[in-house]
């Protein structure tokens, strides 16, 4: 049997899969009401009914394979399902057709899948977020959504993307890491651990700052699973991640504004309505913009032991970072009386670090003690051995 080149397999892909959805037409088979079974025998049938028909000279393996990659065609996101159904997969990330990446352990590599073209890169696209009623065209170019099994997708078409649609996917799992595995793994020794449960059970505001992809919904969820069973918490997300083992949780999430550009809902607003809702804690998935105003000021007045994220390389710039993000977004104060409204409200600081080769590990937690000359001082409660020192003072 002659081999084809990859190229040769996407082409006819794209013709077998036209054959087959032309075929499900006129049959009146509805994919979405047919059961796995009856969809498997039917592509299974009709891309052999093809092959012979048209007489093309094809290996049983690659059969096999075309057999599989048309299912998922039609009944699933195409070239997407066998990585998202990879359980040690993280991320997956689409460059174009033929430059797919995927994160496991921490660490980026090239895959062998590919897409047909730019159009099926869209159209596996179009399929994630229709049920979602987003749209997606010039006028629209980029769009969130999420999966059914609730994984984050981003993604961006041209004009926007200059090289093709690109798509971003942070996989959703059940299973997050406990504290045993964080502390086997040498995320954080058993005296960090101690100590950050210690923080969450005499209610202390915790920050965890870090880089992107340093676990920092991680470490949050973990920290959240110490919240005392009598207490009531209210989390907020841009896309619910945080799967808290408590009885009284109410969970909130962002909106995205409508296809007419209303109906958004934003995480500040979803924070003041939180202060209405008697939360003993908030715990907000990340810090980004205006809601950093409403979290301290309501750490600040009877919420103790909340918890936030925030995208940032040292317990040092991520307080840099809260000071800019309460200045561009009105908060109308000087210097010194941000750093107080920073300083009383914060009590501790975890910092997280992602080495290239993939590890993820707690760096420092600092606490925030603050002077009558530094708002913002900071003594360190931990230090890992294998972090070099960043100046805090």
């Amino acid at each position: 049997m002659v081999a084809r080149t990859d190229q040769e397999f996407q082409d006819l892909k794209k013709r077998v899969h036209f054959y087959v959805v032309e075929r499900l037409d006129e049959e009146g088979i509805e994919v979405g009401k047919s059961d796995r079974q009856t969809l498997q025998e039917f592509v299974e049938a009709n891309v052999t009914g093809f092959i012979m028909q048209h007489r093309v000279p094809l290996s049983t393996q690659d059969l096999n394979l075309l057999v599989k990659e048309l299912y998922d065609e039609v009944t699933g996101f195409g070239p997407l399902e066998p990585l998202l159904a990879d359980g040690r997969i993280n991320d997956i990330l689409v460059n174009g057709p033929q430059d797919v990446f995927v994160e496991i352990a921490g660490v980026l590599q090239r895959t062998s899948v590919r897409f047909i073209d730019d159009d099926h890169v869209i159209r596996v696209i179009r399929r994630i977020i229709s049920p979602l009623g987003r749209r997606l065209d010039e006028s629209s170019p980029m769009v969130d959504a999420r999966l059914p099994d609730g994984s984050r997708v981003n993604a961006i078409i041209p004009p926007i993307a200059l090289d093709g649609p690109s798509i971003s996917i942070r996989k959703f799992t059940q299973k997050h890491l406990t504290a045993h595995d964080l502390v086997n793994t040498g995320s954080m020794t058993p005296e960090c651990l101690d100590l950050l449960i210690n923080a969450v059970e005499s209610r202390r505001n915790i920050l965890v700052s870090g880089g992107t992809g340093t676990g920092k919904t991680t470490i949050l969820n973990l920290l959240s699973q110490y919240i005392p069973r009598d207490e009531r918490v209210v989390t907020i997300e841009d896309s619910a991640e945080l799967s808290l083992n408590h009885p009284h949780v109410v969970r909130l999430e962002t909106r995205p504004a409508n296809t007419e550009g209303t109906g958004r809902i934003s995480a500040r607003e979803l924070v003041i309505n939180a202060l209405r809702m008697r939360p003993d804690r908030i715990i907000l998935g990340e810090v980004r913009s205006g809601e950093i105003i409403e979290l301290l000021q309501a750490m600040n007045t009877g919420h103790e032991g909340s918890m936030s994220t925030i995208h940032s390389n040292s317990a040092r710039d991520a307080i840099v970072r809260i000071e800019t993000l309460l200045a561009v977004n009105g908060y109308d104060a000087g210097e010194r009386a941000i750093g107080r409204l920073i300083g009383s409200s914060l009590d501790i600081i975890v910092q997280l670090v992602r080495l290239p080769t993939g590890r993820r590990y707690i760096s420092e937690v600092v606490a925030m003690r603050p002077t009558e000359e530094d708002p913002c001082h900071m003594d360190y409660l931990y230090r890992s051995e294998e972090h070099e020192p960043s100046g805090v003072v």
